[in-house]
């Protein structure tokens, strides 16, 4: 049996799937800004829409930073924005502690809370943060697996999608995962 995770992991794991989209080879950065246990936005560091990646042509280095991609959190801040939701008084789960620049962006739109688990080099984050009373909590890396099984839940179906589309007018009946995990054929009613 899993462990359920609580809020703060299960948010922290979610920004770092949201790092899995990232297309800057130099950091994977994800953030997800969540309010009353609920998702807001997310993001991930790229290239502004119709710009190319810097895995597919390389980053643009100016004084040691990419200047092709949007940070994750200013990813996730105007992913809100656009979309009309408020952030002010959420709290943003970030893989890694912003940059000075996203950290005063987050400030700014009345982030009130920071959960991170590595840190950036060189950032005055941290002291913008303290001077606006932005609580930091930096947590151990939760863990990079997902639990999940069919065989481990009794209502679910393993079904192959493609197969039951192709053979809908001749399929007779499907196969069912059992509470044991055993596995059993149930009849389709036409």
């Amino acid at each position: 049996m899993t462990i359920r995770p609580d809020w703060d992991e299960y948010f922290l794991k979610l920004a770092m799937l949201a790092s899995e989209r990232a297309t800057c080879p130099r950091m994977h950065c994800g953030c997800i800004l969540a309010k009353n246990k609920n998702v807001i936005a997310s993001g991930y560091n790229g290239s502004i829409p119709g710009d190319d990646h810097c895995d597919d042509v390389g980053c643009i280095i100016v004084d040691n930073h990419c200047m092709r991609t949007v940070h994750a959190e200013m990813n996730a801040l105007i992913q809100a924005a656009r979309r009309g939701h408020a952030v002010e008084g959420a709290s943003a789960y970030v893989t890694n502690m912003p940059c000075t620049t996203c950290a005063k962006a987050l400030i700014t739109a009345g982030i009130i809370r920071v959960v991170v688990f590595s840190d950036f080099h060189d950032t005055l984050a941290l002291d913008f943060f303290k001077k606006a009373r932005v609580v930091i909590d930096k947590h151990t890396i939760p863990s990079t697996e997902i639990s999940y099984d069919l065989k481990d839940y009794s209502s679910a179906r393993v079904t192959d999608i493609p197969s039951l589309k192709q053979n809908a007018k001749t399929l007779n009946s499907i196969d069912t995962v059992t509470a044991r995990g055993g596995i059993r054929k149930e009849k389709i009613r036409k």
